[in-house]
């Protein structure tokens, strides 16, 4: 299966605020990809404590906050709660990192764009509120690092490690 993140692209030619955003949507991928991969069924089900959630639930609120960032760039409402969340670890994997790939081909489709145009936009129980696209980057983009390093521990707490050869700073991984 050919998925997106495996590394990180080459640096842009600038710090436009759109090559910004692409560039921490491919490290929250690259992070989310290795974190993820390989994961045994040991490993889906752990949890650290009785109380707390597995990796597998990890897993689908990760891929549920991946929604939300793609579904701001398309201007979709988020309903809550979501349905359709997909049932397998392979479907999840793939569908969250194909939601991050499409925030960034879309984001990388204009030079620069005025991102005040973009809402995060919620829906539960025929009650709407929306919020600024910066809410995206502190909300939904910065949660998922921190459930993704959630993952990396709880893979390493039930005996399964991420490749060692992982490289976040480079985004390149050593086979």
């Amino acid at each position: 299966m050919d998925l997106p993140f495996s590394q990180i692209s080459k640096e842009k030619d600038n710090y436009s605020s759109v090559n910004i955003i692409s560039r921490l949507i491919e490290g929250v991928g690259y992070r989310y990809y290795w974190a993820s991969n390989n994961l045994r069924l040991e490993d889906l089900n752990f949890k650290p404590s009785p109380n707390s959630i597995s990796t597998y639930q990890t897993l689908e609120h990760i891929y549920v906050l991946s929604l939300t960032v793609k579904n701001t760039l398309l201007n979709k409402i988020n309903i809550r709660p979501p349905d359709n969340i997909p049932k397998s670890y392979d479907d999840l994997r793939k569908k969250t990192l194909k939601n991050l790939e499409l925030f960034n081909k879309n984001i990388l489709k204009e030079n620069e764009i005025d991102l005040n145009m973009f809402k995060i936009i919620f829906e539960r129980n025929d009650f709407k509120s929306s919020f600024p696209f910066w809410n995206l980057l502190n909300g939904p983009i910065a949660d998922i690092i921190y459930h993704t390093g959630q993952i990396v521990s709880f893979r390493r707490s039930s005996g399964n490690p991420i490749n060692k050869g992982v490289n976040v700073f480079l985004g390149r991984t050593k086979k």
